[in-house]
């Protein structure tokens, strides 16, 4: 029997090159349907560098083409960036049980 191939995507890096990693992955995963499913969230220092940088916000848009991402409302709210990221794209609202659920739910946790 085969499971279903689940993966939650955290990407939380302050790191230019790391976060590109991960919004590659993901993107490409979600396009060329690698997975089942795939979940993606964005937190912690990643939202500060998504508001920040033009070619994150690129690749972010781009991943928004195909799955709209969620970010953390706590920290955005804090940052004073909520209503930048949602014109983004980005779905902003409180992730702590969106993520916990998912693990619960078998997604596998992969973390940029």
């Amino acid at each position: 029997m085969q499971m279903a191939s689940k993966l939650l995507v955290v990407i939380s890096t302050g790191e230019k090159e790391k976060a590109l990693t991960g919004l590659l992955y993901t993107t490409n995963a979600i396009r060329n349907k690698w997975l089942d499913d795939v979940r993606v969230f964005f937190f912690g220092p990643f939202e500060k560098l998504l508001s920040e940088d033009a070619e994150i916000q690129e690749w972010a848009s781009e991943l928004a083409n195909h799955q709209q991402p969620m970010a953390c409302k706590f920290i955005s709210d804090n940052h004073g960036i909520s209503e930048q990221l949602t014109s983004l794209g980005v779905n902003v609202e409180y992730v702590g049980q969106p993520i916990s659920d998912a693990i619960k739910e078998g997604y596998v946790p992969m973390v940029f």
